[in-house]
């Protein structure tokens, strides 16, 4: 396609160009403008809206838990694992979910017994890597813990970080202090209704404790 006018000067650079492919590319107008507009563009994607950019963005893997924190009180079961126990992380986990501000509702050290570790993670009974999950669960102490507070399910999925500790985010119990997906030292519930399963199914009537924080009203409206 000929181009005139305006646009001579632009084709006499664009020739020169080692690849002529690319100076027809900028002949027609829809090119010129576009090839003008692009010195104006800003250097960082960071605040891009350009179309290439979202499709981009939705290509991150970022970590967005799919729980939304409620403003509702809710209980969660928390889990270290044998070999968080076996670390001497017991009292390093427990102190991120306090300084949070979550309420401690039941706490024990506790020797799983296979039959409890199948019924707890017998939605995974399918995967191929469930014997070894069980053993794993069941090769050592773990502790257990209930805890409550307003959103606590999702809040503490973040505390806890992504299940691989290789893609948790630092500040994360699992981006911090673990590094294979066998061995990522805590569970936390998923649901508020896995909460309240969980809690029911590895705590026995009269383990849980009802008490009110003295520091309640620093931390609640």
């Amino acid at each position: 396609m000929a181009c005139g006018g305006a646009a001579a000067p632009y084709i006499s650079a664009s020739l020169t160009a080692p690849n002529a492919r690319h100076a027809r590319l900028f002949c027609s107008p829809t090119h010129l403008q576009t090839a003008h507009l692009a010195i104006f563009r800003p250097q960082s994607h960071l605040f891009a809206s350009s179309p290439s950019f979202k499709s981009a963005s939705k290509k991150c893997h970022v970590f967005l838990p799919h729980l939304v924190a409620s403003l509702e009180v809710e209980e969660t079961y928390i889990m270290i694992k044998p070999d968080g126990v076996q670390r001497g992380l017991v009292g390093e986990i427990i102190s991120r979910f306090e300084r949070k501000g979550f309420q401690l509702t039941g706490l024990k050290l506790f020797q799983c017994p296979k039959e409890l570790a199948q019924e707890h993670y017998k939605d995974l009974q399918s995967k191929p890597f469930f014997p070894k999950l069980v053993d794993y669960i069941t090769s050592g102490p773990v502790v257990c813990m209930a805890w409550e507070g307003v959103g606590v399910v999702a809040s503490a999925r973040k505390l806890i970080g992504v299940t691989n500790p290789l893609n948790a985010e630092p500040g994360t119990i699992r981006g911090d202090l673990a590094v294979q997906t066998g061995r990522n030292v805590v569970h936390g519930s998923d649901s508020p209704e896995n909460g309240k399963r969980e809690i029911a199914l590895w705590f026995k009537e009269g383990e849980l404790c009802e008490w009110t924080p003295v520091q309640e009203p620093w931390l609640k409206e």
